[in-house]
């Protein structure tokens, strides 16, 4: 990308850096099943059976590791990622967020377990005691790519939570914090425990304490990598994710502070609005100077589920258009099985200029630039849902029917903890292998988070309301 400035880092960044280190070969995806008609009613019957199968896939990946413990997470990725038992703080979150809005029998129970999961890595670090998450934790054994072995399950046998150090996810980023704060803030609301809210609390504090910037951008910064060496980048995406916590905080504490500490991230929230364009800039690289591009499609969707603002809802339509892509069999790069059609929205505006000549990295596919983000296209179905402008239900509508054919006939034979997944039980990230251009990729592997925001969007359950 000559002539642009670097990307601001933002959460998936740190996650690239593992994806990078050597997956498994792509396998072959999909199956003949039949799939639900575009434009199926809310109500319809098979509407409710692809909530149910997402709704096994988090319970499948949650249970993948009976013989390790009742304190646990769930892993992110299929086997077949290559990423083994990483559970990721951010997919962990979304996965108590749609639980507790789900109509599961054992939902809000499962959501409990996930949040004590979530307590325990906050009390049991190995290394800090300040209330820090860390990016991932290993919840099950494996052998690693150079041979070594990882024995335990989360909880290690000294009885310190199992950071991933294999892949390098051992930083804490403001994001990712935050989402583990939303959860907890959701469990403490629904189950009453103040053990939920004294953890976001927590993290709300750390957040304050590490990210605070006066720099003239404002806002709250990126977080400390795994050295705990604080990193110079303020995302948009993150204090859009603080609007929210501190905005729950507030009112589940009745403590003014956090108010002010909402206005703060919804400051730098609107120095990166761009007016001309209705859209939302990535962040910053030095707290300074706006970064114009790549253009991420979560800073459009996020913002107005955590704002609700009409002076900002043009940023969806920004999305709808400027990040759509249709991708099929026909496709040079694709991966979708002959005769199937996915549509939806990528990742960033850098994803629809990826070289599509080279790896996305190394021992990766080629990237096809028409690839599906389900996770983001969740994002938007639930946005648009929220706006209820003309035609917004009706494009909602075909988003999720698109997801839901993802869920029937993409990621076949996938395997969590080496055994067989549900059937057609889980979404997987990409339609097609997809350059985000932040410096990773995604890929058609079913997916913890995915899942958890199509669940959500189905649902009209906004996980970003304060």
């Amino acid at each position: 990308m000559s002539g642009r400035q670097d990307p601001a880092l933002t959460r998936r960044t740190l996650i690239g850096t593992g994806l990078a280190l050597g997956a498994a070969a792509l396998t072959a995806a999909g199956s003949g099943a039949a799939h639900a008609t575009p434009g199926t009613p809310a109500q319809h019957p098979a509407r409710h059976r692809a909530q149910r199968r997402a709704q096994a896939f988090l319970a499948a990946a949650m249970d993948a590791y009976p013989d390790h413990g009742t304190t646990r997470l769930a892993q992110s990725y299929a086997d077949q990622a290559g990423l083994f038992s990483t559970a990721f703080t951010y997919d962990n979150a979304l996965a108590i967020l749609a639980l507790l809005a789900g109509r599961a029998s054992d939902g809000r129970a499962r959501a409990v377990v996930l949040g004590d999961a979530l307590l325990y890595a906050q009390r049991h670090d190995p290394v800090h005691a300040d209330g820090r998450l860390r990016q991932a934790y290993n919840v099950g054994p494996y052998t690693f790519y150079d041979g070594s072995r990882q024995p335990d399950g989360f909880v290690r046998a000294d009885g310190t939570a199992n950071v991933g150090t294999q892949f390098g996810f051992t930083g804490t980023a403001v994001g990712d914090m935050a989402w583990a704060g939303i959860a907890l803030t959701a469990l403490a609301r629904r189950t009453g425990e103040r053990r939920f809210l004294d953890g976001a609390v927590r993290i709300g504090e750390w957040v304050e304490r590490n990210g605070r910037t006066d720099e003239p951008l404002g806002g709250y910064k990126f977080g400390v990598n795994g050295a705990d060496e604080k990193l110079p980048f303020t995302s948009t995406e993150h204090n859009t994710d603080l609007v929210c916590l501190f905005g729950r905080l507030a009112r589940l504490t009745g403590d003014g502070v956090w108010r002010e500490r909402r206005a703060r991230a919804r400051a730098f929230l609107e120095k990166m609005w761009e007016p001309d364009g209705g859209f939302f800039y990535t962040g910053t690289n030095d707290g300074v100077t706006v970064n114009t591009s790549p253009i991420p499609e979560d800073t459009q969707t996020w913002t107005h589920l955590a704002l609700d603002s009409r002076a900002h809802a043009r940023s969806l339509d920004w999305a709808a258009r400027e990040l759509a892509v249709l991708d099929h069999a026909g496709r040079r790069n694709s991966t979708v099985p002959a005769g199937q059609s996915y549509e939806g929205v990528t990742f960033s505006s850098a994803s629809l200029l990826a070289n599509e000549d080279a790896p996305i990295a190394d021992s990766q596919p080629r990237p096809d630039r028409n690839g599906v983000w389900f996770e983001g296209t969740a994002h938007l179905a639930l946005a648009l849902r929220e706006r209820q402008a003309r035609g917004d239900e009706a494009r909602a509508r075909r988003l999720l029917d698109s997801i839901e054919r993802a869920q029937e006939l993409l990621g076949g034979g996938q395997t969590v903890g080496g055994r067989a997944l549900p059937e057609r039980s889980g979404v997987v990230s990409a339609s097609s292998p997809l350059d985000t251009g932040f410096g990773f990729g995604y890929y058609p592997y079913r997916h913890l988070g995915a899942t958890a925001w199509y669940l959500m969007a189905a649902l009209r359950s906004n996980p970003l309301r304060a």
